[in-house]
């Protein structure tokens, strides 16, 4: 399996007045395609500056950042932007659905910013919903759903475009225990599936127990060791 993200000797820092915060210290990682790796770590230990660096939100002081054979370091903020919206799915805590457009129509803007909403595109949405069981309500507002049923519609989301990396925050913190569970299960499930490299953040022992793979970061680096499964 080829090498999806990675990272080489990364480092970030903020200005805080006259001060600079140093958030990551040269990290460094690699995750490969179908991996399903959880970074762990308390908050403000580095973890959401690292996601951002994956995505190419935030730009890394220093190190290499290669995510889905492109590297971010050298692009401009449009090519990033582009870069996102082809190479990257998002699964967020509060689902971020557009709450004007239906559960199909959310789902089809991914395809839309791609050109890629054609037949064989719709037909995706159509075996996404279906798999998660809500096929019947494509033609729903997101206000009219559950949480769980919202944030099943934003993994379908993530992967309609069928991109090779995705990024899940804290996917379940804003559900119920059992919910949670169905909900991380589908977005483990339908990752593995899709061949992509799939990085949760999360700050929960229980998530990460069921990735293939724990990364732990404290005070902007990772720990000695890894586990694996």
């Amino acid at each position: 399996m080829s090498t999806i993200i990675e990272l080489e000797n990364v480092t970030k820092a903020y200005d805080e007045g006259a001060a600079s915060r140093v958030v990551l210290r040269g990290v460094s990682m690699r995750i490969e395609g179908a991996e399903t790796v959880a970074l762990l770590g308390a908050s403000g230990s580095g973890k959401s500056t690292l996601l951002n660096i994956v995505s190419g939100l935030t730009v890394a002081d220093s190190g290499t950042v290669r995510v889905a054979g492109s590297e971010l370091t050298r692009m401009t903020a449009a090519e990033r932007t582009l870069f996102r919206r082809r190479q990257v799915g998002f699964v967020f805590q509060f689902f971020h659905l557009i709450p004007t457009l239906t559960v199909e129509e959310n789902l089809r803007l991914p395809l839309q910013l791609n050109d890629s909403d054609d037949p064989q595109g719709r037909a995706r949405v159509n075996d996404l919903l279906a798999r998660v069981g809500l096929i019947d309500r494509k033609n729903t507002f997101p206000d009219r759903l559950s949480g769980g049923e919202q944030q099943r519609v934003a993994v379908c989301r993530a992967l309609v475009h069928q991109p090779p990396v995705i990024l899940a925050d804290e996917p379940t913190g804003n559900l119920d225990g059992e919910t949670a569970q169905e909900v991380l299960q589908l977005v483990l499930e339908l990752g593995r599936e899709s061949g992509a490299a799939l990085l949760i953040v999360t700050h929960s022992e229980e998530v990460a127990a069921q990735c293939g793979r724990t990364l732990r970061i404290v005070e902007g680096q990772f720990a000695d060791h890894e586990v694996r499964i």
